[in-house]
């Protein structure tokens, strides 16, 4: 019989505030969760901003604290290689930053399908072998070809990269799809496809059109939540 490890309440590790934020009131440390929004709302540019800012060390959104730089693993899959780039040139510029100096690493394979046991190891060795502080992956549709509205069947998907983070220690960041005309609902709830979406994330983010205005609301399951800010894509 092998015994599970256990700690005394009293002994477990505690977190100073520096240590709790990934980026200071956006993404807590080592936290998996979403990024969320009907199509375009710029879910994609604010995940490449927050590798950006995580990989330079500078604020997200030009505001919000990075308190630690480290390297970013990215995956996006349903932009072109020199979208991607160009995307985060010019987010760098914004930042003031050059991106030949980012640690961010680029999944060049064309897929990663999560339901599939070969590339959940292989992305596991990634993780592994390079020891992201971030792992992105966008959007969540293309990285299976299961039933998005199954608990049973999405539990497992988010059960893997829950253990990648507990396992190596990396943020988890998701880019996932609200439900068209989910605008009358709480933003959690309207993310396409099963309930446990919303239960998974520690932190996650969700943005929200309004005519010309972008509105993005935060959640985070150990920390309040702020007030909704208007942001602006420049």
């Amino acid at each position: 019989m092998t015994l599970l490890p256990v700690e005394p309440a009293y002994r477990l590790a505690e977190r100073s505030e520096e240590h709790r934020w990934l980026v200071t009131g956006l993404w807590s440390e080592q936290a998996v969760g979403i990024v969320g929004g009907e199509p375009k709302c710029c879910k994609s540019f604010l995940a490449l901003d927050l590798a950006v800012a995580v990989a330079a060390g500078v604020p997200c959104l030009r505001r919000f604290a990075v308190p630690r730089a480290g390297r970013v693993l990215l995956f996006a899959a349903e932009d072109a290689l020199h979208i991607v780039r160009r995307r985060l040139e010019g987010i760098s510029a914004a930042a003031s930053v050059a991106l030949a100096s980012l640690d961010i690493q680029v999944i060049t394979a064309p897929t990663v399908r999560l339901d599939l046991d070969a590339d959940r190891r292989n992305l596991a060795e990634t993780v592994a072998s390079l020891q992201p502080r971030l792992l992105i992956l966008d959007p969540f549709v293309r990285l299976h070809r299961i039933d998005e509205n199954a608990s049973g069947e999405v539990a497992p998907l988010l059960a893997y990269l829950r253990e990648l983070q507990r396992q190596h220690d990396v943020a988890v960041l998701v880019v996932h799809h609200a439900k068209k005309g989910g605008g009358g609902v709480r933003a959690g709830q309207a993310l396409r496809g099963s309930s446990e979406f919303h239960a998974w994330g520690d932190s996650n983010l969700y943005l929200r059109r309004d005519g010309d205005d972008l509105s993005l609301s935060v959640e985070h399951r150990a920390a309040p939540s702020m007030t909704p800010i208007t942001i602006e894509l420049a």
